[in-house]
């Protein structure tokens, strides 16, 4: 059985009418996982097929699609293990002023023993 065939097997299980061009999603996935990440290739091909789908497109719009996506891959430029952006803390200045600065290993976290009916059980899990 060779990858057409597997293709069709499954259009058929998921229950689906449709034609797929597997080169172009083989190139496409390869594309992005060699220049955006590992990951990137299932993740593209997902991607068009569910904008694809969700137009009810044909396989002139899906080429219009995909190039796009191809567009997107080739011009990516941050490598697989850079850092979002937004998932970077800002810089903290190293000069701050020493009535700012705080000895974390001082800092002591003390549990008032006297005050035991203030505390809650933990809320247990639900089960079924």
């Amino acid at each position: 059985m060779n990858l057409h065939d597997w293709i069709d097997e499954l259009c058929d299980v998921l229950d689906l009418e449709t034609e797929v061009d597997e080169g172009l999603l083989n190139d496409l996935s390869e594309l992005a996982h060699d220049k955006v990440d590992v990951h990137a290739g299932p993740v593209i091909a997902y991607l068009l097929g569910y904008a694809a789908g969700g137009r009810g497109a044909g396989p002139v719009t899906i080429e219009k699609l995909a190039a796009r996506a191809q567009a997107l891959a080739e011009s990516w430029d941050r490598p697989a293990d850079a850092p979002d952006p937004d998932d970077v803390d800002d810089v903290v200045p190293a000069d701050l002023p020493a009535d700012l600065v705080i000895d974390v290993d001082s800092v002591l976290v003390e549990d008032d023993e006297d005050d035991d009916e203030d505390d809650a059980p933990a809320p247990s899990a639900v089960t079924r």
